[in-house]
């Protein structure tokens, strides 16, 4: 395999990394990448300037169709922007869901007055968006949602009802884009429609929820008696599963395209380099260096796998299926790192205290937020599925509620 960027990649990446000297201060040897922002006017507003500047010079949102403000760059492209923006002292990218998931779902099945009205501004960041999809009831089951959208006829409004949850930026976010039942007559995967809606309209209430890392960037969203105006419908009434779709193809597109955030295996090897083990330096522990090395195995085999993608990328082909299984195997070695460099730290890893823990209490962020990586973008039982079912060809699942009407599902013990 040639790890070389073609002559046009190169070429591409030479312009890329001239306006980014020339805007944007390179990240110092080991500072580390700036995590999503809980507050709103600190790095939001940080984050919204820069997002501003990257549009006036059309480096924001480079695969867009250049109609919607892009470039229409291939993917390959947006793969050597970030590549090359990672190297630099910028806000967090807080526009992900937005630009990433929502603003392509608008391209291909909203109005030509909502790709009008919402586009521009989510490409600038003056409008940041969240994704209202999950439900206490409907998380990897997503087609089993409950929150209800009724036509008011005298209007001709939507009138919505209920709860949705683990909304990311729900409280900093202006518009937020929403899967409600509108026919429970039908079955589970019909009578379903897709909205956006205002996330300060009257009826909406945000609720942040507490993390065990101590951050709150989650919500609750209750919706109770939320007017929705019809033009805010996107697709037909009761095709929203079909715009669902096109958001969570975005999703795990958006996701595998960020990378992972926190410390790596270069700092856990840091790590074991500088602590002390029984008496002496961590990596000249034979049990260390073993678990050392299985961890490089596995990083080095994601490495690889992600190469693959690379190429078909750079080729103009379609990825396989490596991001489900790069995404499974990821997101557990993560948390199991993580586990190890607090093991590492003996009694000191029990402190979270940037001031005093290791690395700025980074590996302790690492382990109490790594759970959620397993669950976001598709839990592991989720992947194990997909692996299963559209890579290696065995029989699906049996669906006890598949063609019943979504009224009729069983939802717990029946009398």
């Amino acid at each position: 395999m040639d790890f070389n960027d073609t002559p046009e990649e190169a070429t591409f990446r030479e312009e890329v990394r001239g306006w980014l000297d020339a805007n944007a201060k390179q990240r110092a040897p080991g500072e580390r990448i700036p995590t999503l922002a809980d507050d709103r006017t600190g790095a939001v507003a940080e984050a919204q300037a820069w997002q501003a500047r990257k549009a006036d010079a059309r480096w924001a949102c480079i695969t867009w169709p250049a109609e919607f403000g892009g470039r229409g760059a291939t993917p390959i492209q947006n793969v050597i922007w970030k590549q090359e923006e990672s190297r630099y002292a910028v806000p967090p990218n807080i526009f992900t869901i937005g630009q990433g998931m929502l603003g392509p779902t608008l391209m291909v099945h909203g109005t030509p007055e909502q790709q009008e009205r919402y586009l521009p501004k989510m490409l600038r960041g003056e409008e940041i968006w969240c994704q209202l999809f999950s439900e206490p009831s409907a998380g990897s089951d997503l087609a089993g949602l409950r929150t209800r959208a009724t036509r008011d006829e005298a209007s001709g409004d939507w009138i919505l009802d209920g709860q949705k949850i683990w909304t990311s930026g729900a409280h900093y976010s202006r518009w937020g884009m929403i899967v409600t039942r509108t026919d429970p007559d039908a079955a589970k995967h019909a009578g379903i429609t897709y909205f956006v809606v205002d996330m300060q309209a009257p009826g909406v209430e945000i609720r942040p929820i507490k993390q065990i890392n101590g951050a709150t960037n989650f919500n609750e969203v209750f919706f109770s008696g939320v007017r929705v105006p019809d033009e805010n419908r996107v697709g037909a009434v009761n095709d929203g599963w079909r715009g669902a779709i096109t958001t969570l193809m975005n999703e795990r597109a958006s996701i595998g395209a960020g990378g992972a955030a926190g410390p790596g295996y270069g700092d856990l090897l840091r790590l074991a380099e500088r602590i002390s083990w029984n008496g002496r330096p961590a990596i000249e522990d034979a049990a260390v260096r073993e678990r050392l090395a299985d961890f490089y195995t596995r990083t080095q085999g994601l490495q690889y796998t992600g190469y693959r993608t690379l190429t078909a990328l750079s080729r103009g082909q379609t990825p396989g299926p490596e991001s489900s299984m790069s995404k499974l195997v990821g997101a557990a070695m993560r948390q199991q790192m993580a586990a190890f460099a607090l093991e590492l730290q003996a009694a000191s890893g029990a402190l979270h205290d940037p001031a005093f823990a290791e690395d700025e209490a980074a590996w302790q962020a690492a382990y109490l937020g790594a759970p959620g990586g397993r669950l976001a973008g598709g839990t592991d039982e989720v992947m194990r599925n997909i692996i299963a079912e559209r890579v290696l060809g065995l029989p699906a699942e049996k669906r006890q509620d598949k063609g019943l009407a979504f009224k009729d599902v069983p939802t717990g013990p029946q009398a």
